[in-house]
């Protein structure tokens, strides 16, 4: 599986989510895996395990910078792709900004509307400047 095919059943999955509120995320998982045989992939469990225990937090940076819109608004699609992207802009240190920034588009691309990608991309852009994002890039020396 490519990190783009993996990035899709984690985008996937986290949509799920949306529909099935009353099921674990772990149910959600084991059901992927047997009913859609979805590949049991390490970037696929993190990504969806991740946003799953980290939601809250996900939804407060993404209510922060999008100005006038509540989470509650936006559609499914657009949500469940900008937690996945806000997911690895925090939490997975070795997927470069401009990656995720550039997947969170082209999945708003694919599986979203025509205004969906500016919409994503001026949200998850105002995020990437967050200090914290700034403090994982670029950590302090400590002086000896």
């Amino acid at each position: 599986m490519t990190r783009r095919e993996a990035r899709e059943a984690a985008f996937a999955l986290i949509y799920e989510r949306e529909f099935r509120k009353d099921d674990t995320p772990e149910k959600i998982y084991e059901d992927a895996l047997k009913i859609r045989e979805l590949e049991n992939n390490v970037y696929v469990r993190n990504a969806f395990f991740g946003v799953s225990e980290k939601i809250a937090e996900i939804d407060a940076k993404i209510a922060g910078a999008s100005e006038g819109w509540h989470v509650e608004r936006m559609s499914r699609v657009t949500i469940s792709i900008m937690r996945l992207c806000v997911y690895e802009l925090f939490y997975e240190k070795t997927i470069p900004i401009n990656v995720s920034l550039n997947e969170a588009v082209e999945l708003a691309k694919k599986y979203d509307t025509d205004e969906a990608p500016a919409f994503v991309n001026g949200v998850l852009n105002r995020i990437s400047k967050d200090p914290e994002i700034v403090k994982i890039l670029y950590p302090q020396k400590k002086k000896s």
